[in-house]
């Protein structure tokens, strides 16, 4: 690490410490020619993940979007907060950890649907609702059934 007052290369650290929830280490530095102290903030770069919509605009993945239509499909249901917040940390690991940097948004639909399935029914038929655009009730009703067919099987 460069000196920013003299330019040297050689410098000790005296502190490290996490910042930005362990995102981020914050370490301060003393020059080993001047011995001026400063501080340095470390980063980890994640490149950003894409969605790709049905129409084929692309936009930055949305974290508090992902997590507004699971708390929709939830509400008044009884799922704590603490069960959306894993719910939606895992859907987004699962994307960040793929190889690929865009990803369909069907396939976030398809995750966020095969969660709630396990978490709760009625939020899951909700959700399936608005996802898959049920245009009348015997769409609603097919699912349903399917939902019903896939209980029994377990």
């Amino acid at each position: 690490m460069h000196c920013p007052f003299c330019g040297n290369d050689e410098t000790k650290v005296l502190e490290s410490r996490q910042v930005e929830e362990g995102t981020a280490v914050r370490r301060r530095r003393e020059c080993e020619r001047c011995a001026r102290r400063f501080t340095t903030f470390e980063k980890f770069e994640d490149t950003p993940l894409i969605v790709v919509k049905k129409d084929g605009r692309r936009e930055e993945f949305s974290r508090g979007k992902l997590k507004a239509g699971i708390l929709r499909a939830c509400e008044k249901r009884p799922v704590s907060i603490e069960q959306i917040e894993t719910l939606v940390y895992e859907i987004e690991k699962g994307l960040r950890n793929g190889s690929e940097r865009e990803v369909q948004s069907k396939a976030i639909g398809e995750a966020v649907m095969n969660a709630l399935v396990h978490l709760d029914e009625v939020a899951y038929i909700r959700f399936a609702s608005v996802y898959r655009e049920f245009k009348d009730v015997q769409r609603f009703l097919e699912e349903l059934h399917e939902l019903v067919e896939k209980k029994s099987s377990r």
